[in-house]
């Protein structure tokens, strides 16, 4: 969304603006590494168009999706960074003969190791399983219906899971990393804590970005 495109794209040195399919692509410098920063809206469809696009026209040596997503577990607080070391779709079903997932394709979608390896150490930053799909979680119960197929989700986005499958289908690292901006049982419903969540404008979260590319070989 443009409120984490603001937060970005001020990072960028010597940024050039490149528009492919009616999409702003955004090019630039952070320290060794050459970046090209899209913006691709909400859920799976929109997800996947920019992913494949950005990989047709420049070739990523990896793709790190960054974010916001509903903690899924008490573990996951608001203003966490949950990375995936795994993403699955929690509204894909396929039959009782291929249970939960898209047919033809893993039920999980690994992160690049490298790229997992390479984030900070910190309090904050939880590693795990974020679920996909089309749909905000607003209540308690979602919660728990997504928590029953998958007892080790941390988050839940609309969009991790459709950008990993392009990268898995086209062999391209991927990675993703979320913030926390809601969690229901928090005593408040989510769309008030995500409205607050923004209005505080969480800057510093953004900054492991920074230190994930730089520590990048």
């Amino acid at each position: 969304m443009q409120k984490e495109l603001d937060l970005l794209l001020p990072k960028l040195e010597r940024m050039s603006d490149v528009n492919l399919d009616d999409a702003d692509f955004y090019c630039g410098q952070l320290g060794d590494h050459e970046l090209v920063v899209h913006q691709c809206g909400i859920g799976k469809v929109n997800a996947a168009m920019g992913a494949l696009t950005m990989i047709h026209n420049f070739t990523p040596d990896v793709i790190i999706n960054t974010g916001v997503a509903g903690g899924a577990d008490p573990e996951a607080n608001i203003m966490d960074v949950v990375v995936g070391v795994r993403v699955a779709y929690h509204d894909a079903w396929c039959g009782p003969e291929v249970g939960w997932g898209i047919q033809g394709l893993p039920q999980y979608f690994e992160a690049d190791e490298k790229v997992v390896a390479a984030l900070p150490q910190r309090p904050d930053i939880k590693r795990g399983l974020i679920c996909t799909g089309d749909k905000f979680i607003d209540t308690l119960d979602e919660v728990k219906a997504i928590k029953a197929k998958y007892p080790e989700a941390l988050a839940v986005d609309m969009e991790s899971g459709a950008i990993a499958q392009v990268c898995y289908r086209l062999q391209t690292p991927f990675m993703s990393l979320r913030v926390i901006s809601d969690s229901p049982g928090a005593g408040r419903t989510n769309t008030v804590q995500y409205n607050d969540f923004w209005a505080e404008a969480p800057k510093h979260t953004f900054e492991i970005i920074r230190q994930l590319l730089l520590a990048l070989k």
